[in-house]
């Protein structure tokens, strides 16, 4: 029986400069060296999010063997991108922070001190006593690089992909009906209220917040979802004042994190569940797009703060292009993953600094 299913993260979006010049220093310090597809075009259908023009960009998809989603790395090419004209800081309404997994958080920062970057504080544990750190990329997006021992395939990274989201809420049981409801996090693993040390190294830690993690309660199954393992989203609520919003009077794709992407199936039973729950599709592909060799029928919400939320039931995913390899997920039981050894040919599609 086909059902509405999240399979997993599978990719959080980056707005960048310069899409090359950024993916070397992502395979460098995140092991991101698959190249899933990488493609020019006009992004036609994101009217709702590009002030109704159609904008011409720049994407590269790359994911990490060790598991976790992925980097859609995107740049605009027909304007130059924005960036905000204040720092982002703690509470500020949108993705303030892309969550990495590592094994050995500890390993992980000592390694990322030694190439001098720039970390933002020390090795902290968060209140579920995993450890985690926070860290700014050249191009001032944070990632916050979190415990967690689940791996597809050893790699030598000391992270894997990205494990989650940290996203600044106006409302946060608002926001629940979205990320508990809709993207099936439905386990609360803490609810606190405070001002919190492993915070305090990011721009406006000291201010008090309310913060909800959450998780899915059952293990995440179909399409690539052994490669995408466990995922969690973290939000954040300011107390006694408003966060502004990261891209007010700034589009879809300008600098930033742009979007936080799940893999989905059963896009259709999708389209009318968040449609009765007060979140209907702002874009919709119908039945299939083509980006480069890679093919998929993808959709977009909104949050109830305008955060993007994009869903992509993947078609194909080309392997090898002069052979035609590819794997074809459209015809495949929807209810059972990819086996292992079809998801380890991304492999071949691995690029080198």
């Amino acid at each position: 029986m086909i059902r509405k299913k999240i399979t997993g993260i599978q990719q959080i979006g980056i707005g960048v400069e310069d899409v090359h010049q950024a993916w070397v220093w992502y395979r460098r310090h995140f092991g991101m060296d698959i190249g899933v597809f990488e493609d020019e075009a006009i992004a036609e259908l994101m009217l709702h999010y590009t002030d109704g023009q159609k904008r011409k960009r720049h994407a590269a998809l790359a994911l990490n063997m060790q598991s976790g989603g992925g980097f859609e790395i995107w740049q605009h090419k027909g304007k130059k991108p924005e960036k905000t004209n204040f720092e982002i800081l703690l509470g500020d309404i949108g993705i303030l922070a892309a969550k990495v997994k590592s094994q050995h958080p500890d390993k992980a920062f000592k390694y990322m001190e030694s190439e001098q970057l720039n970390l933002l504080g020390k090795l902290e544990k968060s209140p579920d006593s995993k450890e985690h750190y926070f860290l700014k990329d050249p191009y001032d997006n944070i990632f916050q690089i979190v415990e967690n021992d689940y791996v597809f395939e050893e790699t030598n990274s000391v992270t894997g992909g990205i494990y989650g989201a940290l996203i600044g809420v106006r409302d946060l049981e608002k926001s629940l009906i979205v990320y508990q409801d809709i993207l099936e996090y439905d386990q609360i693993v803490y609810d606190e209220t405070g001002v919190f040390d492993d915070f305090a190294g990011l721009p406006g830690g000291d201010k008090k917040v309310r913060r909800v993690l959450l998780k899915h309660s059952a293990d995440r199954s179909g399409g690539f979802a052994p490669l995408l393992g466990p995922s969690q989203i973290e939000l954040v609520q300011l107390i006694n004042e408003e966060g502004r919003e990261i891209y007010k009077n700034r589009i879809w794709g300008d600098l930033g994190f742009i979007h936080i992407c799940f893999d989905t199936m059963g896009m259709d039973l999708l389209r009318e569940e968040v449609k009765s729950k007060g979140f209907p599709f702002t874009v919709d592909s119908s039945n299939s797009f083509d980006m480069g060799e890679a093919a998929g029928h993808f959709a977009y919400i909104s949050d109830p703060d305008g955060t993007p939320i994009e869903f992509v039931e993947t078609h194909k995913v080309p392997i090898v292009k002069k052979l035609g390899l590819n794997i074809n997920l459209k015809k495949r039981n929807p209810n059972k993953s990819l086996p292992n050894w079809m998801i380890r040919t991304l492999r071949w599609k691995r690029v080198k600094n």
